[in-house]
């Protein structure tokens, strides 16, 4: 019996932390604690399973609006996490790529997240992309300014730009794009999360707020992939 088909590529909006608080009367960093736990979880099977790229969406641009007590409990957090979790990662071969500004994050977190890439850069096993001050539009605008940086003197090379030149200034360069997102809660939206990559993913949004997202309703998503018939623009006859 041929084994599943799986996605390359998944990419969660991890939505709900919030709400899954305030459904249990507690404090939100509570639920955001609790959704680390699930983190935990879903990067294992991911793992284990062969996923080759996991990208999770941890902390967007915009997410700087928040109470400030809540941003600052959040880089805590962040810093934490990498503290707590980078032995066991390495230890299974994870490879951890930061995606987005890392310098604009407090040093603590910062420092945490760029001890853990270079910590893990040697590792060939799951790639774990985690986008943190992240936002699609600034990534976009980051790859065109690199590109006119190399093209502005150069009209055969600007001539000759394609998709490959443009995306290797993306943060996911030289990784596969999107095959499969997943976005928890029921919210269904991108907020600005992998806009490029995710040009023909397919996406999947479940209810359940993120905290309460097991390994098997994620194996429940990779099944209900494998069933899709993925045509990317195309026909089958």
């Amino acid at each position: 019996m041929p084994k599943p088909v799986l996605p390359r590529h998944v990419a969660i909006i991890m939505d709900g932390n919030g709400r899954w608080a305030k459904q249990h009367a507690l404090s939100v960093m509570i639920g955001h604690r609790k959704g680390v736990e699930a983190l935990r979880e879903i990067i294992r099977f991911s793992s284990d399973v062969g996923i080759q790229v996991l990208s999770l969406y941890a902390f967007s641009t915009e997410n700087w609006s928040r109470p400030e007590a809540e941003v600052s409990a959040l880089m805590r957090l962040i810093e934490e996490y990498f503290k707590s979790e980078i032995d066991e990662l390495h230890q299974n071969r994870v490879r951890i790529r930061i995606l987005g500004n890392k310098y604009g994050l407090t040093a603590p977190a910062r420092d945490a997240a760029i001890a853990a890439e270079e910590h893990t850069a040697s590792n060939t096993g799951l790639q774990l992309n985690i986008a943190l001050n992240y936002g699609a539009r600034d990534e976009i605008l980051r790859a065109v300014r690199m590109l006119c940086e190399q093209t502005v003197s150069n009209r055969t090379a600007f001539e000759a730009l394609d998709w490959a030149g443009f995306s290797a200034g993306l943060y996911t360069a030289g990784q596969p794009d999107v095959d499969l997102l997943i976005r928890t809660s029921g919210e269904q939206r991108l907020s600005n999360f992998l806009l490029c990559q995710c040009a023909y993913a397919e996406m999947m949004f479940p209810q359940k707020l993120w905290p309460d997202f097991t390994v098997a309703d994620y194996q429940e998503a990779l099944d209900s992939f494998a069933r899709r018939e993925r045509r990317f623009g195309g026909r089958n006859l």
